[in-house]
């Protein structure tokens, strides 16, 4: 049963639980942002005042140029999993794992439904399942009853390219021969795509950079190669310039996608697979290496369930998981790679700044050592530097909190805060200064992270700024030492020029029951075993309620283990280990594990 998130901490001296809405605040929120975003925004908002969507609405559109999308296989859908045809033409659609009844066709201006859930209805990704004769009527339907015009949630730009991309896959990549058989359908969705791709390509995303803009210029790059004729030449030739231009900022050099949310680098990958699919001879040339490093880091980012790790804005079951994007990446390439995630028992994405190692019975760790994002869009980060996840058996065991949902939201906030992640929390505050929806002023940078492998394991050893802003200056840093044998050892410093509270949760996953708590021990029992933690250094162990969020929409009930000290020089930490036999843990020396000592 879902209950209510718990407070991101005790409240502040003033009585917030947000930081103050001050000029200060504002300034640090902007100053990382680059001049051409805040020249963008200026335009945006001047737009509003100074465009006419009727008179646009109202140009010429040329005749249909014909289409030339040869795809080399099916395409892979881009939602996670199908909704039931049966549903969605009975008017249930479901989205962030929110049914509502709309009707078929649906009403496209559902004010009263929250924005997210109103893009996803724009976004047509539904159009997959619902066959073609289903599909022909939404896609008229839209074109003649959600028209370009002021507050039209459907012609913003983020949904119109996600829904340019869809159209042009399905109805001119899928269904090309069936579409030109069909005059009045082709011409209107030629006609729609047209002014779509136009009104599109005068409102790039430049204010916001990021994932948004790389859909924009996929979307054009799509519609452009999809057609013939001039006006698709200047899609296309817009669409690549800016693919050009941001593939090699966004798509690291390790395979991490800039924004360090691994749901959004599925998406990522998901988009460069369809532009290669769409039209290989063209394409493959400019996607096809960042797609496999996406794919490569994907692969590595992934527990043994298969599903991506949850650190940042990340959730399952909105996009397809690694595995289905290697697949359709091997059917469309006709090459099959192998699978990073089965080497090496350590990696590292340095770049990303994430770190882990696959162990033996199906135990994977993975920890995040890594900037929260790009500094001009940190709108998907979380207070997670410093965290970690784990599996033992093949099953999660400790855990992110995952992201919830977005606008008003109220889990939106805990889900980002520190208190959600497996790390230290100090004074009850946030590493970063998270306010509205998906603004940060003051964050976190990792420091002086080094990694060392080892035939046994790893060795990560980091520490971040994020809480220098505050009296005192505090400083955390962790230490991890990870064992093949399915041992981690945690130990954490925090320095400060006064007395701080510091509290390092270890968020279990909902499947995990504490047996017995005594002392700084822990026995947890989950449906692959049982296992051990040890706390160790100057403070008090407690249970406290927690929030699971692994999809949007959801929550599930669990427990965290709570560690908190109260000093200027503080050394504490723990050591989990895969064993139903108690454990010995020293902050200098190490564990000692069935008889057995695993040494820093």
């Amino acid at each position: 049963m879902a209950r209510a998130a718990p407070a991101p901490g005790p409240a502040r001296q003033d009585g917030t639980t947000e930081p103050d809405m001050s000029l200060a605040l504002w300034y640090h929120t902007v100053r990382p942002l680059r001049g051409r975003q805040i020249l963008a925004q200026l335009r945006a908002r001047l737009a509003r005042y100074t465009e006419d969507p009727a008179a646009f609405r109202l140009r010429p559109v040329p005749a249909y140029p014909g289409a030339r999308l040869r795809p080399r296989a099916p395409f892979l859908p881009p939602a996670a999993r199908p909704q039931a045809r049966v549903d969605l033409l009975a008017g249930e659609f479901s989205f962030l794992n929110r049914r509502e009844q709309v009707g078929f066709p649906p009403r496209w201006n559902a004010l009263e439904l929250p924005r997210l859930w109103r893009y996803n209805l724009h976004y047509f990704e539904y159009i997959w399942d619902l066959g073609w004769d289903a599909a022909r009527v939404a896609a008229l339907d839209w074109i003649e009853r959600h028209a370009l015009g002021p507050a039209q949630t459907g012609w913003e730009p983020y949904p119109t390219s996600l829904r340019l991309v869809n159209w042009c896959a399905f109805f001119f990549g899928e269904h090309r021969e069936r579409v030109e058989a069909d005059a009045a359908l082709r011409d209107a969705l030629w006609s729609s795509i047209f002014l779509q791709a136009e009104w599109l390509a005068r409102h790039l995303e430049t204010h916001l950079l990021g994932n948004h803009l790389l859909e924009n210029a996929a979307a054009l790059l799509l519609a452009g190669r999809c057609f013939g004729g001039e006006s698709a030449g200047r899609w296309e030739r817009s669409g690549r310039g800016v693919l050009e231009s941001e593939l090699p900022e966004q798509v690291l050099d390790d395979g991490g996608h800039v924004e360090r949310s691994p749901m959004y680098q599925l998406r990522v990958a998901w988009l460069l697979l369809t532009l290669r699919n769409a039209d290989a001879d063209a394409l493959t040339p400019l996607v096809a290496g960042p797609l496999a490093g996406l794919l490569r880091a994907a692969s590595l980012l992934r527990h043994p369930d298969g599903e991506i790790a949850l650190f940042n804005d990340s959730a399952f079951g909105v996009y397809p998981a690694p595995q289905a994007l290697i697949e359709a990446n091997q059917r469309v390439s006709g090459q099959s790679a192998p699978d990073p995630s089965h080497a090496a028992a350590g990696f590292a994405l340095a770049r990303t700044g994430y770190f882990g190692a696959r162990g033996r019975d199906g135990a994977y760790l993975v920890c995040d050592a890594a900037p929260i994002g790009p500094d001009y869009q940190p709108g998907h980060a979380h207070g997670d530097l410093l965290s970690f996840e784990l599996s033992f058996a093949g099953r999660r065991v400790v855990t992110d909190s995952g992201v919830h949902g977005y606008e008003d939201d109220p889990l939106r906030a805990w889900c980002r805060s520190t208190h959600a992640h497996n790390t230290v929390e100090i004074d009850a505050l946030s590493q970063c200064e998270f306010w509205s929806i998906f603004r940060v002023a003051r964050r976190a940078r990792p420091r002086e992270v080094r990694f060392e492998t080892r035939a046994d394991g790893f060795r990560l050893v980091a520490w971040h700024d994020g809480y220098q802003r505050l009296a005192g200056r505090p400083r955390h840093q962790r230490r991890f030492a990870w064992h093949e044998r399915g041992v981690l050892l945690v130990k954490d410093e925090v320095t400060s020029a006064r007395s701080v509270t510091a509290r390092s949760r270890l968020h279990l996953h909902p499947d995990c029951v504490v047996e017995r708590l005594a002392g700084p021990v822990a026995r947890i029992r989950h449906p692959g075993g049982v296992f051990q933690i040890r706390f160790a250094g100057p403070g008090e162990l407690a249970l406290e309620p927690s929030i699971y969020c692994p999809e949007f929409g959801v929550q599930h009930e669990r427990t965290a283990l709570r560690f908190q000290a109260v000093g200027a020089h503080l050394a504490f930490g723990f050591c989990i280990a895969n064993t139903a036999d108690e454990i010995g843990y020293d902050l200098a020396t190490g564990a000692e594990v069935a008889g057995e000592k695993v040494p820093w």
